[in-house]
């Protein structure tokens, strides 16, 4: 633990990380115009709302599946 830091390669090493979290960063700003963000990978709502396109009819337990076509305004689907 007494070596010196490197500060160039410390640097290089903070450039990288920085562009690999703004393209994720830009990615996920392009996706959360068309796709709710309450929906996993999986197609599984994770909101702990209700929701239109809520699928009910899961285990006891399990994450509702979600319905939704990505081809809506998921805003207006949310019940409140």
């Amino acid at each position: 633990m007494d070596q010196p830091v490197d500060r160039e390669r410390y640097r290089k090493s903070v450039s990288r990380l920085s562009d690999i979290f703004r393209d994720m960063s830009d990615t996920v700003g392009e996706v959360s115009t068309w796709r709710c963000p309450y929906k996993d990978v999986k197609d599984r709502c994770t909101a702990n709302f209700g929701c239109r396109n809520q699928d009910r009819a899961v285990p006891e337990g399990e994450l509702f599946n979600c319905l939704s076509d990505d081809n809506l305004d998921y805003r207006g689907a949310w019940e409140v």
